[in-house]
């Protein structure tokens, strides 16, 4: 059971950049109906890569939310958060001239940061030297410029930092969030993750260690979680962003409530520094830990959505660990890889899989895992495979786990 004097903290606003819309809405009902985002990368050229597609985003404009001068001061990763965190904080109604700003915060995620901005300098240093490198260098890598820019914007003066754990960062950051509420540190986190990493550096880098998918010929069947024929992930890139509040205090504004976050728990496997824990041992004591500080028995989890990256050892690891931790519920539980849709985001992908689990809860429907077409025989479990499917979802857990060793969990509850 939860403590009964521990603060409750609510989900009252969603925002996403995506490869299937940069609008919750429209991102919603496009992975609910089982399209890809994936398709021949347009944000780079590729001719000289061994991969040619991604998850990424060729129809942004950040200019929607903030103008073109301001635009060109901010590296994607960073225009990625602005623009989602204007969704959620609209989306949230809370008007921050009659808040106590010093009691709202802002905890991002991103496993890399501005890396686009880091090949440009370079470039521009190696090719006309060191001092047409931009001023705007620093303040536009740094992997804490995302929050930084909506904190000013906003006016927000609580805790404001960013969170690198690889692909777990958006999730290790909304744990954070949720202990800072918890704690009386702050009322309000704005928090999830952001990402920007299909640059020529990063596609180069995860093609040459031979993480990706190199299905070139079929890019929208690339990311194919728990099926026998995957090769790999699929690189993403995007944004999450969410508004974390004290329960009281959503309730005094007469604020919406998407969900209730009820836990969270965080692991290291200690093992390699890439490849995960192959029984999942890591993995499911951080799900356990979720599970314990949500409260909730393991056969209240209704819906389980997971890492599911596509890559061969991740998703058995993965699928051992669930069932280390859920026993026999593990087969009756569903489960779903959204990856399969979206691509792999890295440090955004669990703030995209948190607004997933809020619209989850809020429509009493299960996203796919669509490519699922010749289950591995080791990952036997109900991953709602090509079509979506309704269910009642009291409770529901997402699962982020990054290079490192790092493994992140968040339980979501309806609020009642």
């Amino acid at each position: 059971m939860q403590n009964p004097n521990q603060r409750r903290i609510v989900v009252t606003g969603v925002g996403v950049v995506t490869p299937l819309g940069n609008d919750v809405g429209t991102f919603w009902n496009r992975l609910i109906a089982g399209e890809s985002g994936v398709h021949e990368l347009s944000i780079m050229d590729t001719t000289e890569y061994k991969i040619h597609f991604g998850g990424d985003i060729p129809d942004f404009n950040v200019e929607d939310v903030v103008d073109a001068r301001e635009a060109k001061r901010l590296d994607r990763f960073t225009q990625f958060a602005v623009h989602a965190g204007h969704q959620a904080i609209t989306d949230s109604g809370i008007d921050f001239t009659k808040t106590d700003c010093t009691k709202c915060g802002v905890i991002l995620g991103s496993g890399i940061g501005g890396l686009g901005e880091i090949e440009v300098q370079i470039e521009r240093m190696l090719t006309k030297g060191p001092d047409r490198v931009s001023p705007f260098t620093i303040p536009k890598m740094m992997v804490n410029a995302a929050g930084g820019n909506i904190s000013i914007t906003h006016g927000l003066k609580g805790p404001n930092y960013a969170v690198a754990t690889a692909c777990a960062s958006a999730t290790n950051a909304m744990g954070d969030a949720l202990r800072s509420i918890r704690l009386g540190e702050t009322d309000l986190v704005i928090t999830g993750g952001t990402e920007a990493a299909i640059t020529r550096m990063g596609l180069a880098a995860f093609q040459n260690m031979k993480a990706l998918s190199s299905r070139n010929d079929e890019p929208q069947k690339a990311s194919r979680p728990f099926d026998s024929d995957r090769d790999g992930f699929v690189m993403g890139e995007g944004a999450g962003i969410l508004v974390f509040e004290d329960l009281e205090h959503a309730k005094a504004r007469g604020a919406k409530i998407y969900a209730e976050v009820l836990g969270y728990g965080t692991t290291s496997d200690a093992g390699h520094i890439t490849a995960p824990d192959a029984e999942g041992r890591g993995a499911a004591a951080a799900m356990q830990a979720a599970i314990d500080d949500a409260g909730v028995e393991l056969t209240a989890v209704d819906y389980i959505n997971a890492h599911g990256t596509s890559t061969p050892l991740g998703d058995k690891a993965e699928t051992a660990a669930i069932k280390r931790v859920f026993g026999d519920h593990a087969y009756t539980t569903s489960i779903s890889s959204t990856k399969s849709s979206l691509g792999h985001s890295l440090g955004a992908s669990g703030g995209i899989e948190a607004v997933i689990l809020c619209k989850s809860i809020e429509t009493s429907t299960i996203a796919p895992t669509i490519n699922l077409e010749t289950p591995d025989p080791a990952c036997d479990l109900d991953y709602t495979p090509n079509k979506s499917k309704s269910k009642d979802i009291k409770v529901a857990m997402s699962n982020s786990f990054g290079f490192g060793g790092h493994n992140a969990c968040v339980v979501f509850g309806k609020y009642e």
